[in-house]
């Protein structure tokens, strides 16, 4: 991958401890920090999880605490000037759509740096990007892996 900066960079954020690490190396390699779509997305709710059953959990509350939520993470790490958004369904596939559509030149995620039986059971969503992404994807070994 040859190095100039990126007009537009992805970068998915869990909160873990890596995702400031993602965000500020994604910022390194854009032309510019508003370049950066820092994104989040929530898993989709099982219809027989407690909020979508007795239905006191909209999508849309969702989504508006889970930006609130990134907003405040990014204010805490002294991240500013990037766009961010946040979606909910299935995490690889919303952020290799979301890349699709912002014709991103880049994606910086993560990994959990899961092996063996944890990595089948759990799955892995920077597996998903990589396979399935249409630009480049730059993996980042998290600092909290196992």
């Amino acid at each position: 991958m040859p190095w100039k900066p990126r007009n537009c960079v992805v970068v998915p954020v869990d909160f873990s401890e890596s995702s400031a690490p993602a965000v500020r190396e994604a910022m390194s390699m854009a032309a510019a920090p508003s370049g950066v779509h820092v994104v989040h997305v929530i898993p989709d709710i099982e219809t027989v999880s407690p909020g979508a059953l007795f239905g006191n959990v909209s999508e849309a509350s969702l989504l508006e605490n889970a930006e609130k939520h990134l907003q405040k993470f990014l204010s805490s790490q002294n991240i500013d000037g990037v766009k961010t958004h946040t979606m909910i369904g299935d995490p690889g596939t919303q952020i290799v759509d979301y890349a699709l559509q912002k014709k991103a030149d880049l994606i910086v995620i993560p990994s959990h740096g899961y092996h063996g039986m944890k990595h089948l059971l759990l799955g892995s969503v920077a597996e998903r990007v990589i396979r399935h992404a249409e630009c480049p994807v730059f993996v980042l070994r998290r600092l909290d892996a196992e």
